[in-house]
């Protein structure tokens, strides 16, 4: 395939930088998550059988959720909002942080082996990132007021998280990458927004126009719904 050693060993020198920060990314979060949970919120013991199933029912159940994609007008067409993120925003205010990041993570692992990728991983990083900027921040707060208010107010600060994390992700790294990885010139990506909406001309417009609006949106509509269903989801598995 690739006639030029040296491309074929750039690609493969990107794919391993990429692979790299990927595992860097997932322990990092999974660091942070453990450490709020050893000192401070200190969550209630749990059997672990049952929490390695109920973490595996979130994760397969959001799993499935992730074929479910829409389009948004105002976002190209990579850019679809799905709502894998409510089972594991509810395994998060059930079990604890460290049980949501795991969750995220095995939400996207299954993805993965079902669904396979067409965003060269780029896309399925993004996923990970963005959700645990939602789920780390929410169930902090939950874990730290159990109430109905704190519930409100954790997914209040995880939605404004979800908005500024992972738009600067996108605009930092993810969209860069991207472009390396899948083989797309920015400005062709560029393009796909400017299609869609004649303001986006740079990639700080692409995040500013699009991305910025897509997770304000995802957060908001996960937030809502998860608070509409997690007591009756918490009485039926009967956690506590």
């Amino acid at each position: 395939m690739f006639k030029d050693p040296g491309k074929f060993l750039a690609v493969v020198a990107d794919n391993a930088m990429f692979l790299l920060m990927c595992l860097v990314v997932f322990a990092g979060i999974f660091g942070i998550a453990l450490l709020l949970e050893k000192l401070w919120l200190k969550p209630e013991k749990q059997s672990p059988a049952r929490r390695v199933a109920y973490v595996g029912i979130f994760a397969a159940i959001s799993a499935v959720l992730m074929y479910f994609e829409f389009p948004l007008p105002f976002a190209p067409g990579f850019y679809e909002l799905d709502f894998s993120e409510i089972p594991v925003l509810i395994c998060s205010f059930s079990l604890g942080p460290v049980a949501g990041v795991v969750c995220e993570f095995l939400k996207v692992v299954l993805k993965l082996i079902l669904k396979g990728t067409s965003t060269a991983f780029v896309g399925d990083l993004s996923n990970f990132v963005v959700g645990c900027a939602l789920i780390l921040p929410a169930s902090a707060v939950y874990f730290a007021n159990k109430t109905k208010k704190g519930a409100i107010l954790g997914m209040a600060v995880g939605t404004a998280c979800i908005t500024v994390v992972g738009s600067l992700f996108n605009a930092v790294y993810l969209i860069p990458t991207f472009s390396v990885l899948f083989g797309q010139p920015l400005d062709v990506i560029i393009g796909m927004g400017t299609a869609i909406n004649p303001a986006i001309t740079s990639v700080n417009t692409l995040v500013l126009f699009a991305v910025v609006p897509f997770n304000l949106l995802k957060g908001v509509a996960d937030s809502i719904i998860t608070f509409l269903l997690y007591k009756h989801i918490e009485r039926l598995l009967r956690m506590k």
